[in-house]
């Protein structure tokens, strides 16, 4: 019975490596966030000469939000890897980000919510700018959904806090 149980487990934990296709699968979504930066590089360009100046400031603030986005998939696939597959053993590597190896999955889930609020932050703006287009109750909607995000992270972050304070693990 024992050595059934010591399997099991064995099978339970190298089941763990079923996930790394879904980190491998972030890292490719990243190559596909820098094709479509590369064609918003472009129509930045374009609109630097044709467009008008509003034109240009969407065109920067959807680079910032490829950027968020894409910095967001590599912290989620480094720390998930990391944290639920195996530690990525690049050892004391001279370019290896300061947090790899320390976010751990309550941090991760505070970092998401904060690129989530700034994309959304991001995505706020560009409306704004681009408020002539857009109805009164458009507007009203997207300023509501960025609420629901910002109360949603300041609420994560306060449950954070609280279980951090009672003791909890993470």
């Amino acid at each position: 019975m024992k050595k059934l149980e010591a399997n099991l487990e064995s099978l339970v934990f190298r089941s763990r490596w079923i996930l790394a296709p879904f980190f491998f699968g972030l890292l490719i979504a990243i190559v596909v966030m820098l094709i479509k930066f590369g064609k918003q590089l472009g129509a930045l360009l374009l609109a630097l000469f044709t467009g008008a100046d509003h034109d240009v400031i969407i065109s920067v603030l959807t680079l910032i939000d490829s950027a968020l986005i894409a910095s967001l998939l590599l912290i989620i696939a480094f720390s998930g890897y990391e944290n639920f597959v195996s530690k990525i053993g690049v050892g004391e590597h001279e370019d290896r980000p300061a947090w790899m190896g320390k976010v751990g999955f309550s941090d991760l889930k505070i970092k998401l919510m904060g690129a989530i609020v700034a994309i959304s932050a991001v995505e706020l703006l560009k409306a704004f700018i681009n408020a002539d287009n857009l109805s009164n109750q458009q507007l009203a909607w997207k300023a509501g959904i960025h609420l629901v995000f910002v109360v949603s992270g300041v609420l994560f972050a306060v449950t954070d806090r609280i279980t951090e304070k009672k003791g909890g693990s993470h």
